[in-house]
């Protein structure tokens, strides 16, 4: 009996292929996807509104791409400094199959394969990849508990 929860690691294993591809856009869209103000006069009806705010267009589109880029860069850089902290078997796993540009053609079965020298084999590269997801998971509090009745349904 261990006092530690159960990890779902399908589930957990999920949220972080999800956040990794979310890091992958958030590398893509950096310094990119700015947005612009209109030049183009705009007329609104405004019924009793507040009278005492005005306006910026330009100073609100400013602050929304700086905030916008930072919290991109911030994600990015968090999951950079989690992977550089990892065991080298781990970090390079992660590095060449999750964090490349190419990384909608690379498969797990061409990385233990052909990037590993030696190669490994698939179990040994599942057990190498868990431990770097788990370590992940932990550091970016994305790990699934398992609930008491799927540990039930196991125990039995």
């Amino acid at each position: 009996m261990s006092f530690l929860p159960e990890i779902d690691r399908k589930l957990t294993q999920a949220a972080v292929e999800d956040a990794l591809e979310r890091y992958r856009m958030y590398k893509f869209l950096i310094d990119d996807e700015d947005r612009e103000a209109s030049i183009t006069a705009g007329y609104n009806e405004r019924l009793h509104g507040p009278t005492n705010t005005t306006s910026d267009q330009t100073a609100d589109i400013a602050i929304h791409n700086v905030d916008k880029q930072a919290k991109r860069k911030s994600y990015c850089d968090r999951i950079e400094r989690v992977v550089r902290r990892m065991p080298r078997m781990e970090r390079f796993l992660i590095e060449e199959r999750y964090l490349t540009k190419e990384h909608d053609y690379i498969t797990d079965y061409y990385v233990y394969n052909q990037v590993f020298q030696p190669p490994l084999s698939e179990g040994k590269y599942g057990k190498i990849r868990w431990k770097a997801f788990y370590k992940l998971a932990s550091d970016l509090n994305l790990l699934v508990e398992k609930t008491e009745q799927e540990c039930d349904e196991g125990a039995s």
